[in-house]
């Protein structure tokens, strides 16, 4: 594909992966003639990394024996590319199963071209196949954030090379809210963050079955609580410590209430917890359909079990490994 970006900055892409098969390939084809592309691959078993070098990206494969996670496999392929491209200024960040909208890359760094302040900024991420499964829908509706200065950018963002240096880039070790993270150092260091009115990427989640979408709200979970934990100590306060306060609340606090109200004047007050659940639901449907306020409500519990995951993780000293739901 052709874009004309002359006169525009030194620009790179880099592109993670695992298992994304024929998606890398229409990634890969998306990204303009002339810019630097690097893959970074955590251990695929298909054919992506023949894919990646029939297009010519310089392919990175992780080292297996420390634990994946995307955001060490895009510290890696920012540290590639900017070994590659002299004087590189911005640098795109897609994953492997999302393509660029052919505006996108001129209309993102003509932003942060006019406005200095501004270290990152994305667009509108699409879903591919809405209309195709119930969870690709929900990612769809996820993605539409509100438009100007935001808190944070998803992991499609273009950033400014030198910022996102001088705040180490992404913590290695997050599975899940690294953007976020990384968003807050960089609003902490005086730089804002964008979300444009304009197409970003298409994305490709082929979530099709509840175990999928079950084990991406534990991933959220794990990662609400890594991220809290990292970040409990800052000006601001923890992130996500909002989140995880909602998921106890409904699937600890609630029924932990009831049995207290039992046991201390009426076993009948039991039933305050599935009332109390009941009254959620229907207020969640209002607002979004049932069968999206019911998950909803169910991913509460999901966050919940991923929170304590971290928490046991934490206690025993294990590694964080990335927990995939493709």
């Amino acid at each position: 594909m052709e874009v004309n970006m002359a006169g525009l900055g030194t620009l790179g892409i880099v592109v993670i992966g695992r298992n994304e098969g024929e998606r890398l390939r229409k990634c890969l084809s998306s990204t303009p003639d002339g810019i630097p592309v690097v893959y970074v691959d955590s251990a695929s078993t298909d054919h992506s990394i023949e894919i990646a070098r029939s297009r010519r990206a310089e392919v990175v494969i992780l080292d297996l024996s420390i634990p994946f996670t995307a955001a060490r496999a895009r510290n890696v392929g920012f540290a590639r590319l900017a070994e590659l491209a002299q004087g590189l200024a911005y640098v795109q960040f897609i994953d492997g199963d999302c393509e660029l909208d052919p505006s996108w890359l001129a209309t993102a760094r003509g932003f942060l071209q006019s406005n200095s302040p501004v270290a990152a900024v994305c667009g509108r991420r699409r879903e591919r196949f809405p209309e195709h499964s119930i969870y690709n829908g929900f990612c769809d509706d996820e993605w539409n954030t509100p438009v100007g200065v935001t808190k944070a950018c998803g992991g499609d963002v273009l950033v400014r090379a030198s910022a996102f240096s001088d705040v180490g880039g992404f913590d290695a070790a997050l599975i899940a809210g690294e953007e976020p993270e990384l968003c807050s150092r960089l609003r902490g260091s005086g730089w804002q963050i964008w979300r444009l009115d304009a197409p970003m990427t298409i994305h490709d989640a082929a979530m099709y079955r509840f175990a999928q979408w079950w084990k991406r709200a534990l991933r959220s979970g794990y990662g609400y609580a890594q991220v809290w934990h990292k970040t409990r100590i800052s000006p601001g306060g923890g992130l996500y410590g909002l989140e995880l306060a909602r998921a106890a609340l409904w699937i600890l606090g609630v029924p932990l209430a009831a049995l207290a109200a039992a046991l201390a004047s009426n076993p009948m007050a039991l039933l305050l917890a599935p009332l109390l659940w009941m009254l959620q639901l229907a207020r969640l449907a209002v607002r979004h359909g049932f069968s999206k306020g019911a998950h909803l409500l169910l991913a509460k519990a999901a966050e919940c079990l991923g929170a304590a995951l971290y928490a046991i993780a934490l206690v025993l000293g294990r590694k964080t490994r990335a927990i995939y739901y493709k």
